[in-house]
């Protein structure tokens, strides 16, 4: 595995608007080949944290780090950003806009064009070169803004909301691409509130709440942590509202015989399943780490 030292590291980074505390002594790393998914609620910070990593945002304490040393513009001519907000030109084509900005991070233009023109291809674009970006789709928006982040090759990649609003084969695309860019060795980070496909995607999470970094890891470590376990049940015949005699028990999801539970790490599952034998006949009996989904709103519930 890649050292720390080889990608990205946010370094004790503290940032304060006014009253409010944005980023506080937040560090985490995005290692070569590994892809991070970056979480928590909205206003926790995520934005603000990849900003910095552009020098979009002056941090009032700690430093951004690239391969050992602090990052500079020419380290961030070599990073590719796909942020929330569209960052395209409307009124200008496609194709056209995104030669252009290949040729703003070091590429030569015939370089450019073809860099724009394969990855419109790739993300089902090219038929659309010639359109402006204001008539373009808002799922086909995401996928061009994608394009203008990866078309120079990026050594690190910083996607802010990547999947918001793509429909399920731009998602398996997305995907795809995300994938192949960390197994070329790009270091590749984003965030998202789909936390199922965090856990379908990235290797590591970082999850901040509050401006604080509650947790960061490998996700199936992380999991494995937790001090709850996920108890998953299909009951045929049990009485209304039961529930196996476990104390501390909380009901995560209850329907028509299926039940899905979480407990304290101690509970023996072999007795939970005895009990569940004397109510009903037990159709399937499941039991494990929490998802990333109920360890996150574990770590940040309010």
């Amino acid at each position: 595995m890649p050292a720390p030292e080889d990608g990205l590291a946010v370094a004790g980074a503290s940032k304060r608007y006014g009253p409010t505390v944005a980023l506080d002594r937040v560090s985490l790393e995005v290692r070569p080949g590994r892809i991070l998914g970056f979480l928590g609620p909205n206003g926790a910070g995520k934005t603000t944290a990849m900003r910095a990593v552009f020098g979009l945002v002056a941090l009032d304490a700690g430093e951004i780090r690239w391969r050992g040393r602090p990052a500079g513009f020419a380290d961030r001519l070599r990073f590719g950003y796909m942020p929330e907000e569209r960052g395209l030109y409307p009124h200008m084509p496609l194709g056209k806009q995104l030669a252009y900005l290949g040729a703003l991070h070091g590429l030569t233009d015939d370089a450019a064009r073809a860099a724009a023109s394969a990855w419109l291809d790739r993300l089902g674009l090219g038929d659309r070169a010639g359109a402006p970006v204001e008539d373009l789709s808002h799922g086909n928006q995401q996928r061009a803004q994608l394009a203008a982040a990866l078309l120079h090759g990026p050594d690190l990649l910083v996607l802010d909301e990547p999947f918001a609003g793509l429909d399920a084969l731009a998602v398996r695309t997305l995907t795809a691409v995300l994938r192949d860019e960390a197994a070329r060795g790009a270091a590749v980070l984003f965030s998202s509130h789909q936390l199922d496909l965090v856990e379908h995607v990235c290797d590591d999470v970082a999850i901040i709440d509050r401006g604080r970094l509650v947790a960061s890891g490998p996700i199936d470590a992380l999991r494995r942590a937790s001090r709850r376990r996920r108890i998953a049940l299909r009951l045929e015949g049990a009485p209304p509202g039961w529930l196996p005699p476990v104390p501390e028990i909380e009901v995560v999801e209850r329907d028509d015989g299926a039940l899905r539970l979480l407990a304290a790490d101690d509970v023996d599952p072999r007795a939970v399943l005895a009990a569940a034998e004397d109510a009903a006949e037990v159709v399937e009996f499941g039991y494990g780490p929490p998802t990333l989904a109920e360890l996150f709103v574990e770590l940040v519930g309010r």
